[in-house]
């Protein structure tokens, strides 16, 4: 069905020429016809065999789907080497003729040319206007794309989200709030195999976002079948969690050791360092493997059914604006009662409550504000700033029980131990101060809601 096409991926074996090899072009999110290259040398594979590297890399999009050759091409390249007016070369023209292949035979052929700057700042645009000129036609398609043909520019498995109006059914803010997140979960999932800068994190908001909409919009759902998917995006963000967790914990902890004096600094990093690196390790391998199992491959294909179709009920077909404020207002009416119970020099577990909360209200503020409209986009930004000091505070906690864990480990001497119960202290202190924060932040959120008129 050509799924990798249409999430604009392709996988290609090349032989011959000074790019031979295997070539995996992904999509970045946010950017849309941009593509990032992962390569490997072409004794990884046989033809037909694809490394399980590169196929593990593509799971998001196969799930349970075996990958197979869709194409063969053949491209005689012809380089032309171009000169400016002092007879330096400024850039490479080159002229493909590429046959589309079944067998022996040749079934299609078409022309692809590529230009090339080869100095920094080179003039291409006047090259473009002569090939132009002479019928060439400006485009971006990879050439295997071009071979298959216009089915590779159908949508992808999970089509984007539609703008949705107050007056639209309410089912469709679910359908869009599933398409919007399940996408991004999918695309993030690449990226975390890759291990990008930020990609288990993001991962996982775009899994509690899931998670917390199919609760918040439970009323218009089949019950039974959401309960299913949100258990799902619960353990699959609880893998991933280890590993994201400990990367934020060490981050955290080499940070603020210097707030404690040099003299101490470098003794908690020569403890907290290696004890954490390889938690991260085990964690990432914990997390890998789960990605790679058959319960997660089974779990992505409901998740993509259920961004195509959703389990609405009746409910869903009232207008958006009659249904959506009262789901928000019942989260917000939680964390406002979890609020209240709050005290300053109250247990940690009462605020981490108040935290779990806080997000719920949050996503659920989210995923209703591109339908309702500015006043629930800034109560939303109000939210966003609560869970932000409370997820300060947590990790405050979460650093003070790994700095006594480790304090109390078997060969700490004195002097380290030490160093650690002054971190401790100072960690200590920020859970406090973010108490403080939230005090001062909390009148604007209560006014953030009362213009959002969510009753």
């Amino acid at each position: 069905d050509l799924r990798l096409a249409r999430w604009d991926a392709t996988l290609q074996r090349r032989e011959g020429g000074e790019d031979e090899g295997w070539h995996l072009h992904l999509p970045v999110e946010g950017h849309e016809g941009a593509r990032e290259e992962v390569r490997l040398p072409l004794a990884a594979g046989e033809p037909g065999d694809v490394p399980r590297e590169l196929a593990d890399l593509v799971i998001a999009f196969t799930r349970n789907a075996p990958l197979r050759q869709v194409a063969a091409l053949r491209s005689e390249r012809t380089p032309y080497e171009l000169f400016n007016a002092d007879g330096q070369p400024f850039a490479e023209l080159v002229d493909d003729t590429v046959s589309v292949l079944d067998g022996e035979h040749v079934a299609a052929r078409f022309r692809e040319l590529e230009v090339e700057a080869l100095t920094p700042g080179a003039a291409l645009a006047p090259i473009v206007a002569v090939l132009e000129a002479a019928g060439a036609v400006p485009g971006s398609t990879p050439k295997a794309m071009t071979a298959l043909g216009p089915v590779t520019q159908e949508p992808a498995d999970v089509p984007e989200p539609q703008i949705v109006g107050p007056e639209d059914p309410a089912g469709a803010a679910v359908t869009a709030h599933i398409r919007r997140h399940t996408r991004a979960f999918l695309l993030q999932d690449v990226r975390v195999r890759r291990d990008l800068p930020d990609s288990v994190h993001q991962m996982r908001v775009a899994a509690r976002r899931l998670r917390s909409g199919l609760k918040a919009f439970e009323p218009m759902l089949d019950v039974e079948w959401s309960d299913a998917l949100r258990a799902d995006l619960g353990w699959i963000a609880g893998e991933l969690g280890v590993s994201r967790d400990t990367e934020v914990l060490q981050a955290r902890i080499d940070m603020h050791a210097d707030e404690v004096g040099e003299e101490f600094s470098g003794l908690i990093r020569a403890v907290v360092d290696p004890a954490l690196s390889a938690q991260w390790r085990d964690a990432r391998d914990h997390a890998l493997a789960a990605m790679v199992s058959q319960r997660y491959r089974d779990f992505l294909d409901r998740l993509v059914d259920a961004a195509r179709n959703p389990r609405l009920n009746e409910v869903a077909d009232a207008p958006a604006q009659d249904v959506l404020p009262g789901l928000v207002d019942k989260a917000w009416k939680k964390l406002k009662k979890e609020v209240d119970l709050l005290r300053l020099d109250g247990p940690s577990d009462d605020w981490h409550e108040a935290r779990i909360r806080a997000k719920k209200a949050r996503y659920a503020a989210e995923a209703v504000a591109p339908v309702m409209g500015e006043h629930v986009k800034r109560f939303a930004k109000a939210l966003s700033e609560v869970t932000e000091v409370l997820g300060e505070h947590q990790d405050a906690w979460v650093a003070q029980q790994t700095l006594k864990t480790l304090a109390a480990g078997d060969g700490i001497d004195g002097l380290s131990g030490f160093s650690l119960g002054l971190l401790h202290e100072f960690e200590f202190e920020q859970e406090l101060f973010c108490r403080n924060d939230f005090v001062k932040i909390w009148p604007g959120v209560r006014k953030a809601h009362k213009k959002a008129r969510l009753r």
